[in-house]
């Protein structure tokens, strides 16, 4: 009698292979988060050591210095302004995209190609170069080191992107549904609150949180425009590197600390992001 080894199909092992190569993937760009992580909890001397000591007991000292418990300032101030910046600017980013997408794909007007193109246009321009315009721009009008400043910047440094992105997520709205919303008598605040609002949900939701991150990790415009009053916490952490040294242990600590809202939100919106992201993406 003869037995037979069964055989996978060449799309399942494909599939496992995939699998194996997105969690291999996954596992790589985790580490340096697990590096950080685990670099926070030992003292400066193990953090400092090569190779790294793994073994190395654990403390709680870097994120003690961080929050200012052994004599140094206050992270609090610059997280409250990375809070502020972010989701201000990220609200008002909402409010003005969202109409503007609308416009550009439900109900297009014309040429909306070249409105599209004039938006995207707008990214070209390196950040530095506009640098010195915005400086004296704040420093005449008197609005240097004002967190209200740096959310008008990030608004409009975000807004392009958000219309890009809005717009192909609007189009995949049903005109029909619209079209009956109009003959109820609906007019054009509740079309868009009501029904156009909560079928795109998933996509503003990833245009949200893509904004926000843009928002809180943005460093050039806050370092220079921004100062002892409006200091966010990137800037925050960029004082921790001094003539006297790099202390790594602190820095792993602000650093994991800093990424937290962002990682948080991130978590919270996974799902409304993945279906954001892949709403336009099949026609």
């Amino acid at each position: 009698m003869s037995t037979t080894t069964p055989r996978l199909h060449p799309r399942r092992a494909g599939g496992a292979g995939l699998g194996l190569a997105a969690w291999a993937l996954g596992i790589v760009f985790f580490l340096p988060i697990a590096w950080m992580a685990l670099t926070s909890f030992h003292s400066e001397p193990d953090a400092a050591k090569n190779p790294p000591a793994l073994g190395a007991a654990l403390t709680l000292d870097g994120y003690r210095e961080f929050f200012g418990t052994g004599g140094g300032a206050s992270p609090w101030p610059a997280l409250v302004n990375s809070t502020v910046a972010s989701v201000a600017s990220t609200l008002l980013v909402l409010l003005l995209a969202f109409p503007a997408a609308y416009a550009l794909s439900i109900r297009p007007v014309k040429k909306w190609t070249d409105v599209l193109f004039f938006f995207l246009s707008t990214k070209m321009l390196p950040v530095v170069a506009g640098l010195l315009p915005i400086y004296l721009f704040a420093k005449n009008t008197g609005t240097l080191d004002n967190i209200w400043l740096l959310v008008v910047l990030y608004t409009s440094m975000n807004l392009p992107i958000a219309v890009w992105m809005m717009q192909s997520f609007l189009a995949e709205v049903p005109v029909a549904v619209i079209e009956a919303a109009q003959i109820d008598g609906a007019k054009l605040p509740t079309i868009l609150a009501r029904v156009v609002a909560p079928i795109a949900l998933p996509g503003i939701a990833a245009t949200a949180l893509i904004c926000f991150i843009f928002s809180w990790n943005e460093l050039l415009f806050a370092r220079v425009l921004a100062g002892v009053v409006a200091g966010t916490a990137p800037v925050f952490l960029t004082g921790f590197i001094t003539s006297q040294g790099l202390f790594l242990a602190k820095v792993c600590a602000a650093s994991l600390v800093v990424s937290l809202p962002v990682l948080a939100a991130g978590f919270a919106a996974q799902d409304k992001l993945v279906q954001g992201l892949s709403l336009g993406a099949v026609k």
